[in-house]
This record gives C-alpha cells, sequence and structure tokens, in this order.
C-alpha cells in the first residue's frame, strides 16, 4: 500500500533519475517552476553534489563560460515560443559541444501543440526535431544533443500532507466571464449553458495544453506510486482534468496492473473562494506567506531576513547585503519537524513551539538563555535568535531552525501584521449581518471604508492608516459576493419588487466603483496586487481612467461568485445563519465534502462525479436503473488524494487533517494543488489584466 509520506518522496526521486543522472560537468540552466520545485526537493546542493559545475538562471542573457563544454536545460514548459528563444540565445553565446534539454512536458502534448495526427504517437518526433536544432545552434552535426521528458512538476511543500505544482500556479477554474469568451468563439446553435457543459475540446488552446501537460504529470506521479485511482470531480475544471487523467493512454494500461489502491478527487478552488479569501484561518504560516516578501521567482517561499545572524549594521533605505532565508528547510530533520508543526497548527500553537525549538536547541549549546513568562513577543524570539551569532558551528548545525524563528519573528513585529485582524473583525461584522438584511444592505456597509488611506475623517483626525487598504477592500469584495446567495432575499423572496432591488445595485455597484477608484489612484505606492490588477508599476503611470476600467472590470465578474456552486445539488452552501442563540458561522466546502466522504453509511453524494469508470460505469449506472448496482466511493480506499485546482491554504490543511482523524481515523489524505495561497492571491487569479487565459507555457 502506497503511502502520503510515500507520494511525497517521489519527486525527489524524479530529480534523482530524469536530472542528477545528466548534470555531471554541466552548467545547468533552469527556469523558476523547476527551481521552485527542486527547492523543495534539497535544493541547488543537490546539484553540484552530482557533478554540476554551476547553475544559472533560465535567461537569454546568461551563457556558459569557455571551458564549459557541456550545458543541461531544464524547463517546466512546452518547447516553443519563447522557452525555444531562450535555449537558443544561451547555445549560440557558448562554446557547448553536448547539450541536453530536460522538459517537464510530455511528449505527446507536444506532440499535439504541433499539430501532430496522433498525441499517442510512439515516437519522440518533436523531440528529435529539436534535438537537431540544438546541433545546428553548437555550430555542426559533431554536437551531442539530447532532448528527454522530466516528470520534475511537484513540489514536496510538507512531507506528510502536501505536495504543490509551481509550474501550473496560474491554473484556476473557469468563471462566469471565462463561459462568455468560450460561446463568443462558437456558433450560435453549439453555444453552452452553462460552465458545467464545457468539455477540454471548447477550451481556448492554451488551457487545453495546460490541462493535457497537468494530466501527464499526474499520471507519472500515479505510475511512480503503483497507484490505481479512482477519480472523482467537484466543479467544471475539475471534471475536465480528471477527464483528461482517465483518457490518458497511459493510465488506463497503469490501472489494469497496478495494486495500490487510492481515491483522487479534484476540487475547484471557486466552490469555495470564502475561505480563500477570508482571516479567520488562525494559522502562523498563513500569516508569514501574507507579511514577508515572496523569494523572487517564487510563487511559495518568502525571504527572511537574516542580518540579526550578523554583525552587519542595518542601515535605513537600502537592501540587506545578507542573501536571505526562506521556510524550505530540506535539511534538518529538527527544522522539518517545526515546519510541519508549523504548517498545520494553530497561531498561538505555531508560534508557542518555535519558542520551544529555538529555547530548546540554544539549552543543548549551552548558551546563556533568559526565560521569560507570559507572551511570546518577537522581540523574545529575536533575543534567542541573536545567542546564535558568532556560534559559527551552532549556526551550521541549526541554520534551518533559526530562519525559521526569524521567520515567525518578523511576522509578529510586521507593520501590516494589524491588517490581518482587523479584515477578520470587518469579515465577522459582515457574516452577522448576511442573515439580518439583504445583499444590497450588506454591501452598502463597505462604502464607508472606501476612503483613501491617511485622509482625513468627518472629525478632521486622520483615518485609516493601519486600517483596511485598496488589497483589504478588494479582498472584502471578494469575501461578500461569494456569500452573496445566502444573503436574506429582498422583500421577503419571490419574484414580486426584484427588479428594483436589481436596479439599486447597479447604482450602488456604480458608487462602490467611483469610491474604489478614488482609493486606488491615491496611494502612494501600488501594492504587487494593484500593479497586476492595472498594469501599471508606479502611481505616475496609473490614470484615472485606466483605474476605473480595471476596478469595472473586476466587478463584473465579482457579480458571478456566488453562482459556482449553482450546479450543485446538496453542497450549496458554506453559511450558517444565527439561530438567535448562535452566531452566524461559515462552513468550510472542503469540511463539508470530506464530511460526506468519510460518512459511516457511506451514502453517494450527487455532487462528487465519479470520471474514471468510463464505458464500464455508464453500464452500471443504467443497470442501477432496474438492479442494486454499487459505484465506486471515494472513501473505500486507504489513500485519498485530494487535488485542489486553484489552491489551497494551510488552515485547510488543518480542517482536512482534522475532518479525517475524526470521521475514519485509518485513512490517509495526501493535498495536491498548484499553490499554496495568500489571501491576496485569490485576486491576482480571478481579475488578471488581460483577461483569464493564461500566460502561454513557453514564457
Amino acid at each position: 500500500m502506497s503511502t502520503a509520506e510515500d507520494f511525497t518522496q517521489l519527486p525527489r526521486a524524479a530529480w534523482d533519475e530524469a536530472v542528477l543522472t545528466k548534470v555531471n560537468e554541466a552548467v545547468v540552466f533552469m527556469d523558476d517552476a523547476c527551481a521552485e520545485s527542486l527547492h523543495w526537493c534539497g535544493g541547488a546542493a543537490r546539484l553540484f553534489e552530482a557533478g554540476a559545475r554551476d547553475v544559472k538562471r533560465f535567461s537569454s542573457f546568461e551563457a556558459g563560460g569557455e571551458k564549459e563544454p557541456k550545458a543541461v536545460f531544464v524547463v517546466s514548459t512546452l518547447l516553443r515560443g519563447r522557452a525555444v528563444d531562450v535555449i537558443r540565445d544561451i547555445v549560440s553565446l557558448s562554446r557547448f559541444r553536448c547539450c541536453v534539454v530536460l522538459t517537464a512536458v510530455a511528449h505527446p502534448v507536444h506532440l499535439l501543440a504541433a499539430g501532430g495526427a496522433s498525441a499517442e504517437s510512439e515516437r519522440r518526433v518533436v523531440f528529435e526535431q529539436f534535438e537537431e536544432k540544438l546541433r545546428e545552434w553548437m555550430g555542426g552535426s559533431d554536437g551531442a544533443a539530447e532532448v528527454a521528458y522530466a516528470p520534475v512538476v511537484f513540489a514536496p511543500v510538507s512531507r506528510q500532507r502536501l505536495l504543490l505544482a509551481p509550474a501550473y500556479a496560474h491554473l484556476f477554474p473557469l468563471l462566469a466571464r471565462d463561459l462568455e469568451a468560450i460561446n463568443a468563439r462558437r456558433p450560435e446553435k453549439r453555444r453552452l449553458a452553462g460552465l458545467a457543459d464545457v468539455d477540454a475540446h471548447a477550451l481556448p488552446a492554451q488551457l487545453q495544453l495546460d490541462v493535457k501537460a497537468l494530466a501527464a504529470a499526474l499520471n507519472s506521479l500515479l505510475e511512480a506510486s503503483g497507484a490505481r485511482e479512482e477519480s472523482f470531480a467537484v466543479g467544471p475544471m475539475s471534471r475536465v482534468i480528471a477527464g483528461e487523467l482517465a483518457a490518458h493512454p497511459q493510465a488506463k494500461s497503469r490501472r489494469k496492473t497496478a495494486h495500490n489502491k487510492a481515491s483522487l478527487i479534484f476540487v475547484d478552488r471557486t466552490m469555495d473562494l470564502t475561505g480563500a479569501v477570508g482571516h479567520h484561518g488562525d494559522n502562523l504560516v498563513e500569516k508569514i506567506l501574507t507579511v514577508l516578501e515572496p523569494l523572487p521567482g517564487h510563487v511559495t517561499d518568502v525571504q527572511v531576513d537574516m542580518l540579526e545572524l550578523t554583525s552587519v549594521q542595518r542601515t535605513p533605505h537600502s537592501q540587506s547585503p545578507v542573501a536571505p532565508g526562506c521556510l524550505a528547510q530540506t535539511q534538518s530533520p529538527a527544522a522539518q519537524s517545526l515546519w510541519e508543526t508549523m504548517l498545520t497548527s494553530k497561531h498561538k500553537e505555531g508560534v508557542m513551539e518555535v519558542q520551544r525549538a529555538l529555547v530548546e536547541t540554544a539549552s543543548k549549546e549551552k548558551l546563556p538563555i533568559k526565560m521569560s513568562m507570559g507572551r511570546v513577543t518577537p522581540e523574545q524570539l529575536s533575543s534567542y535568535v541573536r545567542l546564535f551569532r558568532g556560534c559559527r558551528g551552532a549556526l551550521e548545525s541549526h541554520g534551518g531552525l533559526l530562519q525559521l524563528g526569524l521567520a515567525t519573528a518578523q511576522t509578529l513585529g510586521h507593520p501590516g501584521l494589524p491588517r490581518w485582524d482587523a479584515c477578520l473583525a470587518f469579515e465577522r461584522l459582515l457574516l452577522q449581518a448576511l442573515g439580518d438584511t439583504t445583499f444590497l444592505g450588506v454591501l452598502r456597509q463597505l462604502l464607508p471604508l472606501m476612503k483613501p488611506r491617511g485622509g482625513e475623517d468627518a472629525s478632521g483626525s486622520r483615518s485609516r492608516e493601519d486600517g483596511c487598504g485598496p488589497d483589504e477592500l478588494i479582498l472584502l469584495l471578494v469575501y461578500l459576493y461569494s456569500l452573496a446567495d445566502e444573503a436574506q432575499p429582498p422583500h421577503g423572496g419571490g419574484g414580486g419588487g426584484g427588479g428594483g432591488e436589481e436596479e439599486q445595485l447597479e447604482m450602488l455597484e456604480r458608487e462602490l466603483i467611483g469610491a474604489l477608484t478614488l482609493v486606488v489612484t491615491r496611494e502612494a505606492e501600488l501594492s504587487p496586487l494593484l500593479q497586476k490588477l492595472t498594469g501599471c508599476a508606479t502611481p505616475e503611470e496609473l490614470t484615472t481612467e485606466r483605474a476605473h476600467s480595471a476596478v469595472g472590470e473586476m466587478f463584473g465578474t465579482l457579480r458571478g461568485l456566488s453562482h459556482t456552486r449553482d450546479h450543485l445539488k446538496q453542497l450549496r452552501s458554506v453559511y450558517t445563519a444565527s439561530d438567535g442563540v448562535h452566531q452566524a458561522t461559515y462552513r468550510p466546502f472542503l469540511r463539508q465534502l470530506l464530511e460526506e466522504v468519510f460518512h459511516p453509511d457511506r451514502p453517494e453524494c450527487p455532487d462528487i462525479e465519479h470520471t474514471s469508470g468510463g464505458l464500464t460505469d455508464l453500464l452500471k449506472t443504467g443497470f442501477s436503473m432496474f438492479m442494486k448496482v454499487s459505484r465506486p466511493h471515494p472513501g473505500d480506499n486507504p489513500l485519498v488524494l485530494l487535488f485542489l485546482v486553484g489552491g489551497v491554504t494551510p488552515s485547510e490543511l488543518r480542517l482536512i487533517r482534522d475532518t479525517a482523524s475524526t470521521h475514519k481515523p485509518g485513512t490517509q489524505v495526501l493535498v495536491l494543488s498548484t499553490r499554496l495561497l495568500r489571501p491576496t492571491d485569490v485576486p491576482e487569479l480571478l481579475f488578471p489584466p488581460r483577461g483569464r487565459t493564461p500566460p502561454p507555457a513557453s514564457i
């Protein structure tokens, strides 16, 4: 039987077999997504241990040295477009006599992208053609060239419960506006009625390739584990991906011979956006990811300021000259254990565990530690870390632990952290109001918050310096619109009077658009989120017209968020109204889903669609009309793989673990996802500046 931990070892093994065997005496060029995967599998040190001479960015501005005859390129994308340009530029500027190109996209997908007649061809046509190009760029036919598939897609962010796919961090479930774009390209008689009708062939060409490449990567992972999966889907995009995996030629043959049974459940992130943008998670890692700067080129990891471990003086308004630390600690078992605890525990428990680990480590090293009672403060944690300054042996032995300690201290003392609590307070107020008034009435409560930061309020005092900025206001809008259907119906429900309410809603939205536009244009500095939404890097570039257009488009998407669960029959709500005794509460979709999966009576939930049965499943469905035939249930197998398309939050990891252990303690659950979400990631995925089409796979 495969375990969750067995699965998390597979990405490391994939690097061993597909990449590390090729890099001896080579200079390695690697794109960001593959670098991030390697980062969680041991880092660049493993390349040097395997004999690599150097590791460089995948950029046209890089090249090999005079005495570097061999190059290995590791890319997460199709070999076309920008990827081809960069490889050609690097090879042309160098004196390589041997080039190896490893791509994380399988050859059948390359063949399909090139217009091949059959994606099931056994010949390596596209790879062979690219090998010829490499020889040409090296200046002759005597150069050695190799192009191969390397399934290095997944990153084991948690050794016990989480695999991420950085190359697919941009992938997000379809929205109502995507359906409009799809239908605009179809004849009127063939237009689709809803997102539930979308299949792989209806997707834009690039998105089709992304889905097929992800399905191939999943098949490689399942093949390495010897798994025979039963696939299930909840949501339109999940159904498409699950269908592609079920139809994958190698998957069909694998499932006939594999013995390790597992359930693979795909779930669209859009089934519960409330949980993704909300601040109720009570998780330390969620706050670390939110307030600390991301590592350059990385989707998940962050920069930890290491200056406190040196004698270098901090100077204002200048970057630290010391290389940053990070959260990925793959060398130290103690740091790995602490990271696992931080990732899946409550905020207070995580902070206490960091303090305990630092105190125990300092005591073992016989450092002069002074214990203090009461609440753990960032100053206290920093003082523990500073004890290690100048102790070279202790720094080398416990560097991973110290990085996690510094990340915690810097988060607790960060000036942006109070905004987390401010957002949480507003979300609780909105949640209570939903049960008492209409959506229009609740939305109107946001209008007083829409004031430029640092301005004056009616009393003449400075307002909102530490309150909600435009990022937080956008998050509150997503939170509220995702719950719009939970509000009291206008005029007691029914059809009468709804038109007037709709007109009032449109008027209020125009007012909100104008107010939020003013807030955005008055910002002294544009946050990364605002830069992506508006396409402007500085406030000087941002005109009122451009901001108004971006905010207007955003509201167009917001209106569809309350309908993402309309196609479901049972799991349609994530809200429990107040009953006069208990307050209104948010009911996480994943908890409801897993309670259905692990229900002791195992009823069949109509919202969990079985996708890997093919003709057999269709026959069973037909027979079940006149005789009792049981279909596979996702709770049948000892291992459940839960793939969240569009991201998962750290607090949801704890929720998944607790729900499974409560209802079916013997079952292991491994979470796979496209990214580990911060709240601000969701608006970036919902409202990209140039439509919802993901970036070309070659960029």
